[in-house]
């Protein structure tokens, strides 16, 4: 299937999601995390790509310091097929025997990666928050930290046998890394070989809507409403403060399920992971399901009439009190600041 190559040696792959030609950021944040690991573990850094026409997209990873592509070109795969994208990839792992394998929890890598982990026999964690290399009882391991049951802890799970390790991790936990200039690295094409029983459905018309709101990855302010903000009757000031500071509205799981936020909105380990320069936090306790999200933030300010609760012990200016009074006078502020710039 690909070209030979002597210097046979362990490798961490990083799954290269794409879509309509281009990459998704998560496989691109993942290399920034997956060259530590390398560098760790003494281990090959590469990318598998799978699609059609993605010599450009190739190239592209390629410039982040990635030593080898495997892509997998193919008409067939210009739209994404579970069963024909797992095959191939399973194919390519049971070839080349990967020490670890990474992939975006996202709705194409949550489908994808499980069935890739069926297939070869081998582990699955998701949706981790940190990854590192540590010995264990000599090996050198890659721990996959996930947030505890109940959100109070943080929990270390490893998979010291099977290989290769496999974890999904969330768009927005890893940063971008640099581009390297004159980098070197080779694409390795791969013929795979597909059967019609991996096409059992036939994609017809793609169709893209348009974002009626800022994505909140992308914002650099993003105001989020936990279930105090019920004492406000509406979400009304939240959007207030956010339209004020050009910021983004979020929340937290009970306003999705109460139908006040979309799903996109949500803050936390089952939800979206920000890092933006201000966070606020308006009546939310702060669970560590939900803190997670927001780990990356530079600064976070956050108000809720229960002084104990966890939000205060990672937020860096804490309000006690009720946010019927607060927040009015937060946007009454925030006016004046905005005013005097």
């Amino acid at each position: 299937m690909v070209r030979p190559d002597m210097s046979r040696h362990k490798e961490i792959w990083v799954y290269a999601e794409q879509t309509a030609g281009h990459l998704a950021r998560v496989g691109l944040e993942l290399l920034g995390k997956a060259s530590e690991l390398s560098d760790k573990l003494g281990a090959g850094l590469a990318c598998v790509l799978v699609g059609y026409r993605g010599e450009k997209l190739a190239s592209e990873l390629l410039s982040y310091g990635v030593e080898k592509v495997y892509f997998v070109d193919d008409p067939k795969l210009e739209h994404y097929q579970n069963q024909a994208y797992a095959g191939v990839v399973a194919d390519l792992v049971e070839e080349h025997r990967p020490e670890i394998f990474l992939f975006g929890a996202t709705e194409m890598g949550e489908d994808l990666a499980p069935c890739i982990a069926a297939k070869v026999g081998t582990g699955l964690t998701a949706h981790c928050v940190d990854l590192r290399i540590e010995d264990c009882d000599g090996a050198l391991i890659l721990h996959q930290t996930v947030p505890g049951w109940g959100g109070g802890k943080r929990v270390d799970i490893i998979c010291p046998r099977k290989r290769p390790q496999m974890a999904t991790v969330k768009p927005g936990v890893f940063t971008v890394p640099r581009h390297k200039r004159n980098a070197g690295g080779k694409i390795l094409r791969v013929t795979p070989q597909l059967h019609e029983k991996h096409f059992r459905a036939r994609t017809v018309e793609v169709q893209k809507g348009q974002a009626c709101e800022r994505p909140v990855e992308e914002a650099e302010v993003v105001v989020a409403a936990g279930w105090g903000v019920n004492s406000l009757g509406s979400l009304d000031l939240v959007r207030e403060l956010s339209d004020l500071l050009r910021g983004a509205v979020a929340g937290t799981r009970p306003l999705l399920d109460k139908g006040l936020i979309t799903q996109d909105r949500m803050i936390g380990q089952s939800g979206k992971v920000v890092g933006p320069n201000l966070f606020i936090s308006l009546g939310a306790s702060g669970a560590m399901h939900f803190s997670t999200g927001f780990e990356r933030a530079k600064f976070v300010l956050a108000v809720d009439q229960n002084p104990q609760a966890p939000i205060f012990q990672v937020a860096d200016v804490g309000i006690i009190g009720d946010l019927r009074e607060v927040l009015p006078c937060l946007i009454e502020e925030f006016r004046k600041l905005k005013k005097a710039m």
